[in-house]
């Protein structure tokens, strides 16, 4: 890639997290109500520490100690839980840090010293980092008495009523799986693999919030029968009774408290949520070898996405794969057979955590557009519900519906 299109990609990404951050007050950046959900103010500092430290490769000693997140290779760092209790450094000496960091990497960027393979998995990274500062804002703001907007001009996506969903078939047989070797993939879904696949069917499009709804009355989170054991557990747990930010008919938006619309794709719903209703409707949830065979061929380019500043779900278009909602799989996050970490420091960066997690695809209403492939691995916990999560549905070929 030529030095002036990477140091535009690094301006343009770097200014989209900043806007990101634009409508909020200095409060709003600086609180963590729960652990998974880090303050504005460590993203913006973290995502900037990434540049310094493994790009340029001279973090300064008290901001690695800082903003470094899980590196072990890099050194101690702030426990995650405790992010939101450093008043200091300042927003603004956060916000000066970005600022310095940017022209150190233009710098070396235009000099042809910045390694180009690490400035794009920075800018990957980033971009991550864009989507996780919006659903951890909106955990901070929707868990909030007041539960203010982020964005009160946020229009509620176009009002659509949803047929009930069809069905794709596929013949299955051996197939290959994982990123090729044209442009930028992460090392999660290399290398590029083959697995068999037996024959199934896959909905078109995510459950709605009927769907979810229809569950809820059904008894559904009182019933054990749908649920693993572990799933079960949390409901008991947690004392889930709907998904998260659900209450009395209305449920919390980036454009404030709204009234449910049954014909949304449902979002905010945990792995165990989403296994437990497919039970119920009789059916299961994809592999993501399933999933990627039906989204290969599909334009990753397509769909609701962040850039269309909706910042929710909409009520999704048959056979569209991408966009609205991160879509759980029933795949255990593991290495695909031949996976070798990267060197060095960067070789933490998705191996470690091969471990308890499952594998969503697809991306949401939060990504930035561009940023998603057909061979992208998301993964979080089982018990997550704070992210941009929904529900498509597969069967066996020939089940019932």
């Amino acid at each position: 890639m030529a030095a002036s299109s990477l140091l535009e990609r690094f301006k343009a990404v770097r200014n989209g997290t900043l806007r990101r951050s634009e409508p909020l007050t200095i409060e709003d950046q600086l609180v963590q109500p729960m652990a998974d959900a880090s303050p504005t103010k460590w993203h913006l500092a973290h995502s900037s520490w990434f540049f310094e430290a493994i790009v340029l490769g001279a973090p300064d000693p008290q901001f690695n100690f800082l903003f470094n997140s899980y590196y072990e290779a890099l050194g101690p760092r702030v426990e995650r839980a405790k992010r939101g209790m450093m008043s200091r450094p300042s927003l603004d000496r956060v916000l000066a840090y970005r600022t310095e960091v940017d022209v150190r990497m233009a710098q070396a960027i235009e000099a042809g010293t910045a390694d180009v393979a690490l400035t794009e998995l920075g800018l990957h990274h980033e971009q991550q980092h864009q989507e996780l500062m919006l659903t951890d804002l909106k955990y901070v703001l929707g868990t909030q008495p007041l539960r203010p907007a982020y964005r009160a001009d946020l229009q509620p996506p176009a009002r659509v009523h949803s047929a009930p969903t069809g069905w794709r078939s596929f013949e299955g047989g051996v197939i290959e799986i994982g990123a090729t070797t044209t442009g930028f993939s992460f090392d999660n879904e290399r290398p590029r693999h083959r697995v068999f696949v037996d024959p199934f069917q896959l909905a078109m499009r995510p459950l709605a919030n009927r769907d979810v709804q229809e569950f809820i009355a059904a008894g559904g989170y009182r019933d054990a029968k749908h649920w693993l054991s572990d799933g079960w557990a949390a409901v008991h747990a947690e004392q889930w009774t709907a998904p998260l930010y659900w209450r009395d008919g209305e449920h919390y938006t980036l454009g404030g408290v709204r009234a449910i619309d049954p014909d949304e794709i449902a979002c905010h719903l945990s792995f165990y949520e989403a296994d437990a209703i497919a039970r119920w409707r009789g059916a299961r949830l994809p592999t993501e070898a399933e999933w990627e065979l039906a989204a290969t061929g599909r334009d990753p380019l397509v769909g609701n996405y962040a850039d269309d500043d909706q910042l929710h779900p909409g009520s999704g278009a048959d056979e569209n794969m991408f966009g609205d909602v991160w879509e759980w799989t029933r795949s255990s996050y593991a290495p695909y057979p031949g996976f070798r970490e990267l060197a060095g420091a960067v070789g933490e960066y998705n191996g470690k955590f091969m471990s308890g997690q499952q594998v969503l695809r697809g991306g949401s209403c939060l990504s930035p557009r561009g940023h998603v492939r057909a061979s992208y691995r998301n993964f979080f916990p089982p018990n997550a519900r704070w992210q941009m999560t929904g529900v498509r549905l597969a069967m066996d070929h020939g089940g019932d519906r």
